[in-house]
């Protein structure tokens, strides 16, 4: 089997996995608020963390070194996932997808501020057709700017800052280390805010199944996403993940009576190729 076909199967389980992850936030909101679903969602993830790091042998790679990074860290993914849910109920679920693919746009403008990398002129090119694509997507006016836009537009920043510092991290850290410290971290924030008014919702025996699929399909999208990324090139990988916006719009049309909006996918395209053309232009550096 091919790398190319090897990875697309990957994705196909990433982009199932994502799919799958908004319908079922959807679902479980009706009774539970974003701070619960974080809680919950990160309690089926440490489990999940432990076991599969006892049976892979790398529970002992944990260790308490850059503490202060990994806190950093997951606040900012704290923040941006519970403003994720938080958007999946209040607009389109294609359009919280498509101003989600604007994350790497956000780390292009960030890295020279935190990693002091250099802005190339693809990369201020690139920003810029992404920032287009933003304006077409969102069509900010009066009119149109509601809660649920600015939270989706959140999330991709946070979501950014969030691969910003797990870059830092993977020089030192091991996966298993990040993603404990992940896990663990985001439910004492998920407690604490889910908590802070002395009431925290049970899942019902009709949406706890849903708050474990949660759970599951958060990690086991990220780890399709990673392994589709170690066996084929971004430039393959990414445009495949690009799926992820037809399928969440055809989900949206068929359960919750969302209309297919060309301006949505005019404007996620624009997000796209400003994507493809930094990715491929990343690449090419890496060679000469």
């Amino acid at each position: 089997m091919s790398n190319t076909l090897q990875a697309a199967l990957w994705m196909i389980g990433a982009i199932t996995s994502f799919t799958l992850m908004a319908i079922a936030g959807r679902t479980v909101s009706i009774e539970l608020d974003t701070f619960e679903i974080m809680l919950y969602r990160s309690l089926t993830g440490i489990i999940i963390v432990l076991g599969v790091g006892y049976y892979a042998g790398t529970l002992q790679q944990i260790r308490r070194n850059r503490l202060g990074l990994h806190a950093t860290r997951n606040i900012c993914h704290f923040a941006g996932q519970n403003l994720w849910f938080y958007a999946i109920t209040m607009i389109p679920l294609a359009q919280v997808f498509a101003l989600e693919f604007t994350t790497p746009i956000w780390v292009i403008l960030l890295s020279p501020l935190l990693l002091r990398e250099k802005m190339t002129f693809v990369g201020a090119v690139s920003a810029l057709i992404g920032f287009i694509g933003i304006l077409i997507v969102a069509r900010p006016d009066a009119a149109n700017i509601s809660y649920g836009l600015i939270a989706a537009a959140g999330c991709a920043v946070f979501f950014a800052l969030t691969a910003i510092f797990t870059r830092m991290l993977t020089r030192t850290e091991t996966i298993t280390t990040i993603l404990f410290y992940l896990t663990v971290m985001q439910a004492v924030f998920g407690l604490i805010c889910a908590g802070y008014d002395g009431d925290i919702a049970t899942p019902s025996a009709q949406a706890l199944p849903w708050v474990i699929g949660i759970g599951c399909a958060g990690l086991l999208a990220h780890f399709c996403l990673t392994k589709a990324l170690s066996i084929a090139p971004a430039s393959v990988v990414m445009p495949i993940d690009f799926v992820r916006l037809p399928t969440i719009a055809v989900v949206g049309m068929l359960l919750y009576d969302e209309p297919l909006e060309v301006a949505i996918f005019v404007g996620a395209a624009l997000i796209f190729v400003a994507n493809y053309i930094n990715i491929t232009f990343a690449m090419r550096q890496n060679k000469a």
